[in-house]
């Protein structure tokens, strides 16, 4: 490690991810089936400030196990935005999103948004610096950071970001029931209780990140996974969209994990090959202009397509 990078861990890293898994509200399980997936996205922050040159970022990003690399480009997408937002002449995000994140595009924009969070800077803003289409992503990891870090505002009294605009809060909303997953420890009951505290009208998005969060970070079983949507409800569809795109990230980055196939089996009927080709064809011709982001007719097209692949054949 360099000196500038020693300085810059001194001053930007995160001492213990454990700690902040012990906070008050977090379930006991948090840490015990989470350390591996906080661990790989604390090495990819850290790896990002202590040497933020793509050659060297890149080697160890790829060193970590291939079911957690995603994680760790999370980690590294964070960290690179914050020292943009120091010296945003370095231009270091672009560069590595065009490059060696290339290929986990998804979770990296999700590390995007929770610099813009610990920056207090909001995201929409940053939008047209983004991908159009998964720059949307950093909205939700902008909310997942607020709700996990900002529990009490966000979690216990269900605060609503009034200055997101409405699709804003929406995939907002996505990211809170990530971290709702994550840091109710997968524990299916408490998870849907706090989604259920929640107004009616953002439930939606919320079983769509707890899904997400199920299939992509895992923690639980089939017989978990089953109880887990048959408590969503009507919102069954929105936990198929979260195992698909899961499965399309993954595929995306060139791997698999059993639990990601497993939460496509369970969600979508389907397994995570077909579910990950039907979001990668729901990303086809997708407007350059339209009322809508691409984002969410993205989504739409997804869960018409994987409601379509569930109907019984007439």
């Amino acid at each position: 490690m360099t000196a500038i990078g020693r300085l810059r861990r001194a001053a930007f890293g995160i001492p213990s991810a454990q700690a902040v898994f012990s906070r008050p509200g977090f379930a006991p399980e948090a840490w015990q089936r989470f350390a591996p997936v906080a661990r790989s996205l604390m090495e990819g922050y850290h790896a990002s400030l202590e040497d933020p040159r793509l050659p060297a970022l890149a080697a160890r990003l790829d060193a970590v196990d291939p079911e957690l690399q995603g994680f760790a480009y999370e980690g590294a997408g964070m960290g690179l935005a914050a020292l943009d937002a120091v010296a945003p002449w370095k231009r270091r995000l672009p560069a590595f999103m065009a490059g060696p994140a290339a290929r986990h595009a998804y979770p990296a924009y999700v590390g995007v948004g929770l610099a813009f969070a610990r920056l207090r800077r909001g995201p929409e803003a940053q939008l047209a610096r983004l991908d159009p289409l998964l720059g949307w992503v950093t909205a939700d990891g902008y909310g997942f950071h607020e709700a996990f870090f900002r529990r009490r505002r966000y979690v216990l009294h269900r605060a609503v970001p009034t200055h997101l605009t409405e699709y804003g809060r929406r995939c907002f909303d996505q990211g809170v029931g990530r971290a709702l997953w994550f840091s109710a420890g997968a524990r299916v009951p408490l998870v849907a209780r706090l989604v259920d505290g929640y107004a009616p009208e953002r439930r939606a998005d919320l079983w769509g990140g707890v899904g997400l969060a199920a299939s992509y970070g895992g923690g639980a079983d089939e017989r978990s996974l089953r109880d887990l949507r048959d408590r969503a409800g009507p919102h069954g569809v929105r936990l198929a969209r979260g195992a698909a795109t899961a499965a399309w990230g993954r595929r995306q980055a060139g791997g698999s994990a059993p639990h990601t196939e497993r939460a496509c089996r369970v969600f979508c009927g389907l397994g995570g090959a077909e579910a990950a080709h039907a979001v990668e064809e729901a990303r086809r011709d997708l407007p350059a202009v339209s009322v809508e982001p691409p984002y969410e007719i993205w989504r739409q097209r997804i869960e018409h397509a994987l409601a379509a692949a569930a109907a019984p054949s007439p």
